[in-house]
């Protein structure tokens, strides 16, 4: 399949890379030159826009930061609409609100070209493996088509519904690992703060119902005191910023929510964005005098 890719930070680097090693023919972009080198030496072929990229292939995957940057690489001048040609596919696995998937796949739609949201979660680890979860909105007949790609970067792809279906799934998904990580933080901060070994109460939990994979793998980094960005702290909390947006706009209660978003803005505001999401160890340690402080 004749793929092309745009956005190639810490999550899209490595995905293009799995779609190169499942022998797809890769096109790439980015914003940033020096980005694509790596992509270039495995044998992606560089593309001067994001229009070119579309020119190449049949599909083109997008894995931005925000809304505002998956409308200006597919709507915007030079973007995919420019270069796109008929019962062309375009895949954005950013995370972006629901609505905004919905808004930019009508106006894709308008220019003749399909669009599907298919966020991931699994971080950093996930991309470098190919086993990231993959949650689509849109056609059943363009996600047939594009199964194969995605079979290439993650495990577990599963279509939830209609456009900006797939936004639905990931938003609970960071209400869950969002709370979940604060969660655990709290609990081993809890557990240092009493005088007694967080390591010890972790293994204990883990034979429980008080299981979770984030106790299992986060728990472990924050004893390690493992902090380097899988999925920065800023990430997380513009993601929890688009819960609460939504929350707002459909007139939900969502209070564990609320909470975890606020404690994000202030695990981001203390000048920790650019570390892991599960720094917020050391935002609590600071709020309780500890090690953090």
């Amino acid at each position: 399949m004749e793929v092309g890719f745009i956005g190639l930070g810490l999550m899209g680097r490595p995905m293009a890379l799995n779609l190169i090693k499942a022998g797809h023919t890769v096109h790439v972009w980015s914003r940033r030159r020096e980005s694509m080198q790596p992509l270039q030496e495995a044998g992606a072929g560089d593309c001067a826009s994001a229009a070119e990229v579309a020119r190449r292939a049949a599909v083109t995957i997008s894995m931005v930061a925000d809304a505002p940057d998956v409308e200006q690489v597919t709507l915007g001048p030079d973007g995919v609409a420019d270069g796109a040609g008929s019962s062309h596919i375009h895949v954005d696995m950013s995370t972006i609100a629901p609505a905004a998937a919905q808004r930019i796949a009508a106006g894709l739609a308008e220019r003749g070209v399909a669009m599907l949201d298919a966020p991931v979660s699994g971080g950093e680890v996930g991309a470098i493996a190919g086993s990231l979860t993959i949650m689509v909105g849109g056609d059943a007949t363009a996600f047939e088509r594009v199964k194969p790609a995605f079979e290439a970067i993650g495990k577990s792809v599963t279509l939830i519904g209609s456009s900006g279906a797939g936004q639905v799934a990931k938003a609970c998904n960071q209400i869950l690992t969002g709370v979940g990580v604060a969660a655990v933080a709290e609990a081993l901060n809890f557990a240092t703060r009493s005088g007694v070994d967080a390591g010890k109460v972790r293994e204990a939990l883990l034979g429980g119902f008080a299981y979770s994979r984030i106790l299992e793998n986060h728990g472990q980094r924050m004893l390690d005191r493992n902090f380097k960005p899988g999925f920065k702290a800023w990430m997380h909390q513009k993601d929890m910023r688009i819960v609460m947006e939504e929350a707002h706009r459909l007139g939900l209660a969502l209070p564990s929510s609320a909470a975890t978003a606020q404690m994000f803005n202030a695990l981001v505001g203390s000048g920790l964005g650019e570390d892991d999401s599960i720094a917020m160890l050391k935002l609590l340690e600071r709020m309780s005098g500890g090690e953090g402080a």
